[in-house]
């Protein structure tokens, strides 16, 4: 009895490792846009936090220069912010079952 427990128990930690390695993949080839200053400026960022592209409204270019450096710091932050909540979002759903004590993450 007890090796049949043992081995459910491990085909559900495998299978759990290749869900947990397709959410992975999904999240490092997601793309995800960070906008600053009501979308003046715009920047797209993958799920390993490469930043693809800058997008810069025309009417920014005669603007101060500190202006639009914070603006880009700005949008780049909310790209990171949005891929982190959509990384714990699919990882939550993987590991909503083990009943982890709290501030314990996947993978360790």
């Amino acid at each position: 009895m007890m090796k049949g427990a043992m081995g459910g128990m491990m085909k559900k930690a495998q299978k759990m490792q290749e869900e947990m390695q397709k959410a992975q993949e999904e999240i490092a080839n997601m793309e995800v846009e960070g906008q600053a200053g009501g979308g003046l400026v715009k920047v797209l960022m993958n799920g390993r936090h490469e930043l693809r592209r800058v997008q810069l409204d025309d009417s920014l270019m005669n603007d101060d220069k500190d202006m639009l450096e914070d603006l880009l710091a700005a949008a780049v932050n909310d790209a990171v912010h949005k891929i982190e909540a959509e990384s714990s979002s699919k990882m939550s759903g993987l590991t909503a079952g083990l009943n982890l004590p709290g501030g314990m993450k996947l993978p360790f």
